[in-house]
């Protein structure tokens, strides 16, 4: 005897509304923490660059600093949308993770521009005294994204 569609049960149904607002939480949820990781490498960029970043790039209108902390939070944009990807829908594993991930990805950032400019000799801090964009800070810009996509591709 088959079952009539009246005779099955689905245990587990969920709204249509219950799914779109658990999606919307994590979408939230991720941007608020996407923003902070940014906020924070933005805070980090700024101490290792002389002077007040903000005005660098507000007021002086400072390419080399502009070009290199575009650079900077695009790398951590890259680490941390891997993060939200591998989190594969576990939201406060994913979090947890994205956060941890992005913190390394800012870490990381931070030693390699430190050992990028003693090995290379090139010195951020000398690029930002420059009113016009250096080659270096090409190079360096280069350099940030791709640790950023490294980092990435190891999240993954």
């Amino acid at each position: 005897m088959t079952p009539t569609p009246q005779s099955l049960v689905i245990a587990d149904t969920v709204s249509l509304a219950e799914t779109l607002g658990r999606g919307a939480l994590a979408i939230a949820a991720y941007a608020a923490l996407g923003v902070i990781l940014l906020i924070i490498g933005f805070y980090v960029i700024d101490l290792a660059i002389p002077g007040k970043l903000s005005k660098l790039i507000k007021v002086d209108r400072n390419p080399n600093a502009t070009m290199l902390t575009g650079s900077g939070l695009a790398a951590v944009g890259l680490i941390v949308a891997a993060s939200i990807w591998s989190s594969g829908g576990a939201l406060h594993e994913g979090l947890l993770a994205t956060l941890v991930f992005g913190l390394a990805g800012i870490a990381v950032q931070t030693v390699a521009m430190i050992v990028f400019d003693r090995v290379a000799g090139i010195s951020v801090r000398e690029l930002v005294k420059e009113t016009d964009l250096q080659p270096g800070t090409r190079l360096l810009a280069v350099t940030h994204v791709v640790i950023g996509l490294i980092t990435a591709v190891a999240v993954i």
